[in-house]
């Protein structure tokens, strides 16, 4: 037992470093982009909304670790069509799998939703290899579970590849609402740290981005960009803006805390709320 106390010690310690690190890079990136945030960088409000958000950055971070095994299991998912409600597909981000949706898929069962999937995405295959994986599981969704379109829900690069699917692969019919959470529209420059070939796909000026970023936004299809303007992931924080869909700007919330935020979920259960028959 002391042994595992001082193993999850030395976890939240790595995920507290890693929080304080990349707050200080987002930090560093924003005050150079506007420089008037260096004459309000010491008041004492300033200074605790800090803390905090690197505290439950940490956290968020934490939970999402040692939750990630649960995600190797067998979900158990049935296609067989529980409500009258769209079906919900569930896109993680990168490192991550489907475990990091636990609390959402709780609140959303919470909220009357049964019919929930999600997928895991391996950070090792190509983008459109991934791409091709939730076209299939659109189509088996809408086979098996006898609905027409689906509501797409994603995280960071699952977000991405979710406008990818929509954008590029022909998915627009086939998806009735998009809720996009903390996504790099436009990429991140913290891109090249990220130890995966999908971190060339994400630099700010890539094909790939160029190329989603100069796709058409498809008709009839309802996109909610809900980003933050401290995500401590998406660098600068302005490149997960996005024209031509409703866009939630949220202040204080860290990347991996948009997954479990009140503040994040709130618009995402509204956007929701119009499918919720």
């Amino acid at each position: 037992m002391g042994i595992v106390c001082i193993l999850l010690q030395w976890l939240f310690g790595l995920c507290l470093l890693a929080s304080l690190l990349s707050c200080a890079i987002a930090w560093y990136e924003s005050a150079n982009l506007d420089p008037s945030l260096m004459e309000t960088r010491f008041r004492p409000g300033k200074l605790l909304r800090a803390l905090w958000l690197i505290i439950s950055e940490a956290v968020a971070m934490f939970v999402t670790l040692l939750l990630h095994p649960l995600g190797w299991l067998p979900t158990g998912q049935t296609r067989q069509r529980r409500t009258n409600r769209p079906p919900v597909l569930l896109l993680h981000g990168l490192f991550h799998n489907r475990a990091c949706w636990w609390w959402l898929q709780l609140r959303l069962r919470l909220a009357g939703w049964r019919d929930i999937y999600s997928l895991n995405l391996s950070a090792w295959h190509d983008i459109e290899i991934l791409t091709e994986m939730i076209a299939k599981k659109v189509d088996s969704l809408r086979l098996e579970a006898g609905a027409d379109q689906v509501i797409l829900i994603g995280h960071s690069m699952g977000a991405v590849l979710a406008r990818n699917y929509i954008q590029r692969r022909g998915g627009a019919s086939r998806v009735a609402l998009a809720v996009l959470l903390g996504a790099p529209n436009s990429g991140s420059k913290l891109a090249p740290f990220a130890v995966s070939p999908l971190a060339r796909h994400l630099l700010p000026e890539s094909e790939f981005m160029r190329g989603l970023s100069e796709a058409a936004m498809p008709e009839g299809v309802r996109l909610v960009n809900i980003i933050s303007a401290q995500d401590n992931m998406v660098l600068p924080w302005s490149l997960g803006r996005l024209e031509g869909c409703e866009e939630e700007i949220l202040d204080w919330i860290g990347h991996n805390s948009l997954l479990y935020h009140p503040r994040a979920l709130r618009p995402l259960f509204a956007a929701m709320k119009d499918f919720a028959r």
